[in-house]
């Protein structure tokens, strides 16, 4: 299943959702008309009302308690979801707090947090994504982790103490990839969904709870020399056991929910850590030791229930419902192994980690200096580049690797830090022309303008591959900024672009997915979900966008129109009257991020045509330039469509 499907599946499984849901409130809200049904009868019968005893029951349908119950029922389960859904529209980063989740400082001294920072790095460069916050429960001394978020731009990923103690990095890297496939397939939205639903069915067993502790204050009142009242306090404890009562047929109905939603995906999320890493081993083992360990697996926070089915194994047994939103460990491991002899593995703590990258920048290998030339002299195949979106395996995350050392520790603990990260975005903007650089450092303060040049002799030196990945590793920098402070980040980069009179296609791209990215991981809810579902209505933007690709491999304007039309055959249910080429002149940086905004809000089908259209163009002269694939990724990151470094598969193709 590629990136395309996995997206669109996700959204039919939120259709899905909402049809369970359905039934679980309708359940509830038999559940609570049969339980008032029967505290009536009971109230007549023991003569409560009136004194005078009546029958046991009465009318069964009364259509004025019915509606009473149901719209009091809809409402405490719609506004206590919606009060849950609204905390996780803060983001991954608000749920791991919520758990009671520490960050991981980017300059930690911890190597086994060091080497988490790591690997976590190497999946997201080598998937495209954004650089996801990364957490420590550190109260947990069992085997967990979770990714949680509404998109690629706010996602988190958080794991157990316990295990960064057990883990060798083989494991620890199996561990992240079953989470990025959550992150990759669209699983993390849907989940925060699902834990708001459960909240909202749980809130009225909460509420029973509630009213259940306060009847001893009650009774103790009542108790003081007087039996009146005593009828009040029947009918009180009724209505608070028939409301606990009800609340946990919901809450077995949210439990069912959770179940049938997860437990294939966690198969699924399994057999994707195996693709990514290709080390069966690796995940195996680290489901052995889950199922050998002598720790609880429920997790200190009481409020991990609430996002059970969002963690990586069990972290909370439902004593109530007893149902489980997870495989068992055994069927997860027959899975990947079908010779697992059911014997478990008891965790022992990991071994001494040495440090794992060299503080200074490594020689650039051989074996990928042929990738970092300025142009590609390879015809690329359309399908084949289209192929690599969302895709995290082995080679990609080995090439990850290689550019991360070559990016090096400095440069990787700057990217991370507020303070040193907006100095750094500056000095990639910087001219190699000493008189405009000049003219640059003029429009900074001194201290920035001082960190930056320095940032800019020790960049001369990298390859042009290295630049958006670093840019990716920024930005978990900048999210730290505030509101002015990334106001002030983007004047800047958009002066330091505009100081030589023109913008070319790396700093536009710089531009577009820092802002971008600060944009969407403000407000992770903006762009929740498509609006756009015809052709027709992007034709104009997909017009802009696809001749700015054009323009950007030419100068010619008869080669770009050639290259423009290359990209028909991938759309074809645009009509030639929607679909036309924009001279240059009629194309400016305000048009291009119109477009593009517009463009980020089409289905999952049609922004795979798109970008589809968009890698034909950029192949259509038989070679692409180091600029082209950039302005192409950048591209994607705008469409929030993960596109990885191009690695030498998807370069490879016929002369």
């Amino acid at each position: 299943m590629d990136f395309f499907e996995a997206q669109a599946q996700s959204q039919k499984r939120t259709g899905r959702l909402i049809v369970l849901f359905g039934f679980a409130v309708v359940g509830t809200v038999l559940a609570g008309y049969g339980a008032a049904l029967l505290i009536q009868g009971g109230l007549r019968h023991s003569g409560t009302n009136n004194g005078n005893m009546g029958p046991l029951l009465g009318p069964i349908w009364q259509p004025k308690l019915f509606y009473t119950l149901t719209g009091l029922t809809l409402g405490l389960i719609g506004i206590s979801a919606l009060t849950k859904w609204i905390s996780f529209r803060e983001g991954g980063s608000a749920v791991a707090r919520m758990l009671g989740g520490q960050k991981v400082h980017p300059g930690t001294k911890d190597l086994a947090e060091r080497q988490l920072l790591n690997v976590v790095e190497e999946m997201a460069i080598a998937s495209g994504t954004p650089v996801p916050a990364t957490f420590i429960l550190p109260d947990d001394k069992s085997i967990n982790a979770f990714a949680a978020g509404l998109n690629t731009h706010d996602a988190a990923v958080a794991v157990t103490r316990g295990t960064l103690d057990v883990m060798s990095r083989d494991e620890l890297q199996a561990i992240i990839g079953h989470e990025f496939s959550h992150i990759l397939n669209g699983d993390m939205r849907l989940n925060l969904r699902l834990a708001s639903i459960v909240f909202g069915i749980l809130f009225i067993g909460l509420i029973g709870q509630g009213m259940i502790r306060g009847m001893s204050r009650m009774r103790i009142r009542n108790s003081r020399g007087s039996k009146k009242g005593g009828g009040g306090v029947l009918i009180y404890l009724a209505i608070a056991a028939a409301t606990t009562i009800v609340g946990y047929m919901g809450y077995f109905f949210g439990r069912l929910i959770q179940s049938a939603v997860s437990r294939q995906r966690e198969f699924l999320a399994d057999a994707s850590a195996v693709q990514f890493t290709r080390n069966p081993d690796a995940m195996s083992g680290v489901l052995k030791k889950i199922g050998g360990q002598h720790e609880s697996p429920e997790l200190a926070s009481p409020k991990a229930g609430q996002i059970n089915h969002c963690f990586f194994s069990q972290a909370f047994v439902s004593r109530l419902s007893g149902l489980a939103t997870h495989p068992p460990l055994d069927a997860r491991i027959r899975a990947i192994d079908p010779n697992f002899d059911g014997q478990f593995t008891r965790p022992k703590p990991a071994p001494p980690r040495p440090p794992e990258l060299p503080k200074k920048a490594a020689p650039i290998p051989g074996n990928i200096q042929d990738l970092l030339t300025p142009s590609i002299d390879r015809l690329l195949d359309p399908a084949g580049l289209l192929a690599t979106i969302g895709v995290l395996d082995a080679s990609g995350i080995d090439h990850a690797q290689k550019l991360l050392a070559q990016i090096g520790d400095e440069f990787r603990e700057a990217a991370q830090s507020a303070k040193q990260a907006e100095p750094l975005v500056y000095a990639m903007l910087l001219d190699t022309n000493p008189e405009v650089r000049a003219q640059q450092l003029a429009l900074l303060d001194s201290n920035t303008a001082t960190t930056a040049a320095s940032y800019f002799e020790k960049l001369r030196g990298q390859p042009v591959e290295v630049r958006l990945p670093l840019i990716q590793l920024t930005l978990v920098g900048l999210r730290e900024l505030d509101t002015a402070g990334q106001a002030h980040l983007k004047l800047r980069m958009k002066q330091l672009a505009e100081s030589d009179g023109e913008i070319n296609s790396f700093e536009y791209a710089l531009q577009r997915v820092i802002s971008h990215g600060l944009e969407v991981a403000n407000s992770p809810s903006k762009n929740l979900g498509s609006k756009i579902y015809s052709f027709g209505a992007v034709g104009h933007s997909t017009s802009i966008l696809l001749s700015a690709l054009a323009h950007a491999g030419t100068t010619n304007s008869e080669n770009a129109a050639a290259a423009f039309e290359s990209s028909r055959a991938q759309i074809p249910l645009m009509k030639s009257v929607v679909l036309k080429f924009v001279k240059t002149e009629d194309i400016d940086l305000e048009k291009l991020d119109g477009a593009l905004n517009q463009l980020a809000t089409a289905a999952p089908p049609i922004k795979e045509r798109i970008i589809a259209a968009a890698c034909a163009v950029i192949v259509h002269d038989g070679s692409a330039l180091i600029s082209e694939l950039e302005l192409l990724r950048a591209t994607c990151a705008a469409l929030d469509v993960p596109m990885p470094p191009i690695a030498r598969g998807a370069r490879d193709g016929a002369k």
